[in-house]
């Protein structure tokens, strides 16, 4: 699908914001901090065909990206009316942390519109703690957010459900009117929006921009326009 022009999509970008005091911004983290999105999905496709599920990268992102490791175990379980073998998750841990070792980066630009953004903020993400502190230390991003990284672990249900973001607001003090959620999946607006939260919306990663838009819901193709979004 052809994507919008920039400057057809940057037309009443900032009408969305403007509706009310901003108090938080919520980053998710996978594609929004880090670029890991091409790495994971690479090790899905792989450890789905030796499972004997043939997907394309296409459908691993609109079937999986945004979602908690254990909706993702579910519902590979419920396509193979099986449960994973012993070991699977151990295999998988391992190819994932081999290639995040060797690549694993911050999203291009981020650092910079970090430094820029003067609101308080938070990550709530659908990687467990464990990885979070993982691929945050290994990215050098880590101490930027200590203290304030929420996890799926933390709550009962994962993204779609609004409930991390709900937690991390709850938990920063911010009503959800007045948080800004800066995602890059399906699941992940969704949830923000189910959340009663406005979202910019990440199209610079792997997630089509179709799979993104909707109401309350700004796309942006470059992190680093995000301060301006949120000054």
């Amino acid at each position: 699908m052809r994507r919008p022009p920039s400057n057809e999509r940057s037309q009443g970008r900032s009408t969305p914001l403007a509706t009310g005091p901003m108090e938080l911004v919520i980053f998710d983290c996978d594609g929004v901090l880090i670029d890991s999105e091409r790495l994971a999905v690479e090790v899905d496709v792989l450890t789905l065909r030796e499972l004997g599920w043939h997907l394309s990268e296409a459908e691993v992102i609109e079937r999986f990206v945004g979602r908690s490791d254990r909706d993702t175990q579910a519902a590979i379980e419920a396509h193979l009316g099986r449960e994973l073998p012993p070991g699977w998750g151990e295999r998988y841990d391992q190819l994932q942390r081999q290639a995040f070792d060797a690549a694993l980066a911050p999203v291009d630009g981020v650092l910079e519109a970090l430094d820029q953004i003067t609101l308080p903020s938070c990550i709530a993400s659908s990687g467990t703690h464990e990885y979070l502190r993982y691929t945050l230390e290994l990215t050098g991003l880590y101490e930027r957010f200590a203290g304030r990284i929420f996890s799926a672990e933390d709550v009962a249900r994962g993204k779609p459900a609004p409930d991390l973001f709900l937690h991390a607001a709850k938990r920063m003090g911010a009503a959800p009117a007045g948080c800004v959620v800066v995602e890059d999946s399906r699941s992940g607006v969704e949830a923000a929006r189910a959340a009663g939260m406005r979202v910019v919306a990440f199209a610079g990663g792997l997630s089509p921009a179709a799979l993104l838009q909707g109401p309350k819901t700004i796309l942006i193709d470059d992190i680093r326009e995000l301060p301006r979004l949120l000054a």
